[in-house]
């Protein structure tokens, strides 16, 4: 059972060929996920271009690996393992592995964190997997390409042209009503326009807050948040202030 030639069925060529075909799969679906995800990452969302290249090239991953179920554990599936037993032991895992996706993706005010991680856990969910049915190329192409993904993609995304956005909140002074349009007005000037529905007013006796998202229309044109944030201390009736990146 554990003899020489049982090793090297699993480095056979027809095993290659199909870990190969299987690696075509992941880079199609890696480059199709990061252009999805640059959209989202033009955007300022959270969600950008690493988020949806590991989900997409971990789902590519999941679904291609049925096609060459002939090829499992060196070749000897068909008589150990059949493709409707791996569905429901993937169906399992990768329930499992969502409830712990879960507990790393955290929000914050309209800052969400931990999407990225969450992916890759699920990718390396994926990489356990092909490993477990014997396609070790497949796997190792899968945990290179996740790790460029996660090291390499963040400082694609810094180097493509994107809209960042920053969240701002805003408390005035006690009987001070603000203007809308005069806010629209200052965003402009530094180069920010005002994420429209994202406008939040609260009011404690006759105090009021403001919470809302301004969005850069250039990465060029935009003032630094150092720049945008004297700006609204000068602002008529402001008591105080927060201003922080948003990615939603």
């Amino acid at each position: 059972m554990f003899s020489a030639d049982a090793f090297a069925a699993y480095w056979s060529w027809p095993i290659l060929m199909a870990n190969f075909f299987v690696l075509l799969h992941l880079m199609g679906a890696l480059v199709l996920g990061l252009l999805v995800g640059y959209e989202r990452s033009y955007h300022g969302r959270a969600a950008g271009m690493r988020t949806y290249g590991l989900v997409c090239m971990a789902s590519a991953a999941l679904t291609v690996i049925g096609g060459y179920s002939h090829y499992w554990y060196g070749g000897t599936a068909t008589t150990v393992f059949s493709v409707g037993d791996l569905s429901r032991v993937l169906q399992g895992i990768l329930t499992g592995i969502g409830f712990l996706c879960a507990g790393v993706i955290m929000k914050e005010g309209f800052n969400i964190s931990g999407l990225t991680t969450a992916a890759s856990l699920w990718a390396s969910s994926v990489i356990g997997i092909l490993v477990g049915v014997g396609l070790y190329p497949a796997a190792m192409a899968l945990a290179l390409l996740s790790a460029v993904c996660m090291v390499w993609i963040s400082k694609l995304e810094q180097w493509l042209p994107s809209r960042q956005a920053v969240a701002i909140s805003l408390k005035f002074d006690p009987g001070f009503v603000p203007v809308e349009r005069a806010l629209r007005k200052l965003a402009h000037a530094q180069g920010y326009d005002i994420a429209g529905g994202t406008i939040v007013i609260s009011a404690e006796g006759n105090t009021q807050s403001w919470s809302f998202v301004a969005v850069a229309r250039s990465r060029k044109t935009a003032a630094p948040v150092s720049e945008l944030s004297a700006q609204i201390a000068q602002f008529q009736g402001v008591q105080s202030f927060n201003l922080a990146y948003a990615r939603n």
